[in-house]
This record gives structure tokens, sequence and C-alpha cells, in this order.
């Protein structure tokens, strides 16, 4: 194939496709019945995430909406109230599921980058008062998608846990992306799983595998988890060769994240460069958010879909470009020769 017929997708880094050794892992994986709790291999994964983590148990489920879902259900029940912030997932993201699942209120914080502090939290949390739900959880994300892929350091993470121990509020941490804040960061998944009361891992996006999410808890949660995952259809059958992917990719593509780190820095610099492009947000992990002036979204789109470079519209002036498993420094010399002989057409 030739270069200009490359296909240079950058909408999310869960695009990617398992690799051969992926493949193989998955092939040779024991197999049983998940919902019997047999399959070994599944076992095995959330036995290995929750040692990572120092956290008592795990539950493998088809995605991290789901398990995000399941964490948020199992902290709150009608008539009470989660805080978090205003751009979360959680909230933009997963289909209106606080309210159908959980028939849970939502109080939406601001704050910048996507991240929100221990004071902001503590002046949301309502009073006992019979005409305002009572709070019941905070729900941070890390890496934050809408913060341009920002990362909470363990030192914002602290005041936040010291505060919900005060209140008897419950934390989870939406972590679809936290092997990218780790890897960036530098610190200790067992010290993240101190933090948390449950912690939502992705396994799809930068680990680079086909599907799949680990909730993270105490044994007692993950036990209440398991029947709120039956309730939402998340119970699979011989799920191993699934979780297989998820064992390989632990082993194999963390330290790597590095690299998707480094081109992201580096389509950045590329963009940067363009004519209506007049703000990169600051490139800390895999995620690239640029603000646009003087041309829409859908229209610079169309004009990067020409020259067989996809991306997303991530607001009314931005667009937003994910690095990933498979791109390679071959694409990004082929990203950054194509928009340098097409600035003219922005």
């Amino acid at each position: 194939m030739h270069q200009q017929d490359w296909v240079i997708d950058l909408r999310s880094d869960t695009l990617t496709q398992p690799t051969r050794e992926m493949k193989e892992a998955m092939m040779m994986a024991s197999l049983g019945d998940d919902v019997f709790g047999e399959d070994p291999t599944v076992r095995q994964l959330e036995g290995k995430l929750a040692g990572i983590f120092g956290m008592e148990a795990g539950l493998f489920c088809p995605s991290g909406t789901m398990s995000n879902q399941i964490a948020i259900r199992l902290h709150t029940r009608p008539q009470t109230e989660l805080i978090c912030h205003k751009d979360s997932h959680i909230y933009l993201y997963e289909g209106g599921g606080i309210m159908s699942n959980s028939h849970a209120s939502v109080k939406l914080l601001d704050g910048e980058a996507g991240k929100i502090q221990a004071e902001a939290i503590r002046e949301a949390i309502n009073p006992d008062d019979d005409h305002v739900p009572e709070t019941a959880l905070v729900s941070l994300e890390n890496t934050m998608n809408k913060g341009g892929g920002s990362v909470y350091f363990l030192d914002e993470i602290r005041p936040i846990r010291q505060l919900c121990k005060e209140t008897g509020l419950k934390l989870h941490l939406d972590g679809a992306r936290l092997f990218n804040a780790l890897i960036h960061s530098g610190e200790r998944a067992h010290d993240w799983g101190k933090m948390c009361d449950t912690i939502s891992l992705c396994l799809s996006k930068g680990l680079g595998c086909p599907v799949g999410s680990v909730l993270l808890g105490s044994h007692a949660d993950i036990k209440k988890a398991r029947k709120i995952r039956k309730a939402l259809g998340g119970g699979m059958r011989q799920a191993g060769m699934l979780a297989a992917a998820g064992i390989y990719a632990l082993d194999h593509h963390v330290a790597r994240l590095e690299d998707d780190h480094e081109r992201a820095r580096v389509v950045g610099e590329i963009l940067g460069k363009i004519p209506n492009v007049t703000e990169v947000l600051p490139v800390l992990t895999n995620i690239v958010i640029v603000r646009l002036e003087k041309v829409s979204p859908e229209s610079f789109l169309e004009q990067l879909a020409e020259k067989n470079i996809r991306a997303v519209k991530f607001g009314k002036d931005r667009i937003r470009m994910v690095t990933h498993l498979d791109l390679e420094d071959r694409h990004l010399e082929a990203l950054e020769e194509r928009l340098s002989r097409w600035k003219a057409k922005f």
C-alpha cells in the first residue's frame, strides 16, 4: 500500500487491533463458565489486577461504561447524589446511565483541566435536609478525557480521600486510562488502591485489548457488584479468551504507553503549526485536543478526511486526536508530510 493510502486513524485508542501474540494468548486460554465463577483465566485476570493495585477483588466486565455504572449503583441508592466534574465520562458519555440504572442525582462541579479539588467537593456536599438528596459518592476520572488527558496526582487525591472518610462518602475512580496516568506520574498502583473504594480499569484503550474492563474493590463490594452485573446483562460465559488478552496486555503493553505519550506530543507539535489551530491543550498522555478558529470542527474534519486522517469533534470549537498501539513513527511522518503540503486548504 502506498503511503498516501494509509489511513491515519486518531479517533480513539479503542481502535487498536489485538497483536499476533495477544491473539495466540487468547487462543491458548483455559476456559470455564464465568457466571458460575468457573473461568480460570477470568479469575486470574481479576486477581492479577487486584494484586497490582493492592485491592481485595476484581470483576471482569464487558466495558468501562458497565464497570463505572456498576460502581455508581453499588455506592448510591435512589434519592442520593454523586459529585463529579461537569465533563466526566460517567455524566456525558454513558447514555444517562446514572439516572436509568441508579436513580441518583448528580452535582456537577467545574475545575481546571477537568479536575476537581477537595474544597469544591466539601462545599458541594448537601446538608441533612429533606429538601435535598443525600450526598453519597464522589467520582473522579484519571486520566481526564475532556481535560486533554490531564492527570490527577496522589497529592491531589489524598485530601479528597480524607474528606470522604470524614463525611462518610464513597470514592470511585473512573480509571479507564489510569495506566497512562501512572506512566506519566511515576506513582505506584498500590498507592492508588489505598485511595479509592472502587476503581474501574479499561483494557480496550491504551492496553490494546479487543474488549473488557475490570472493577476493583473490597470482597464485599465485588460480591454485590457481581449481582448488579448480572442484572445489567454483563454476565459472560467462556470469557477467558477475552481475559487472556488482558493478562497479556498487563504483561507486555503497560510500559510501552510512554511511546503513545511521546507520539501524542509530536502530534500536538504538528497540529500547532496549522493555520486555524489557535491552541493545543497541554499534552501529558496520549490525548491531543486543539481549539480552532475561523473554521468549524465539521469542516476541519472533512478536510482531514480528504487526506485519510481521522479525528473526532470534541466541542463547538475543538477536535481530539488519540495515539495508540497501532500508530507508529511512520504514521507520524506521513501525518506531518500531508499536513505540511495541505496548509493552504485551511
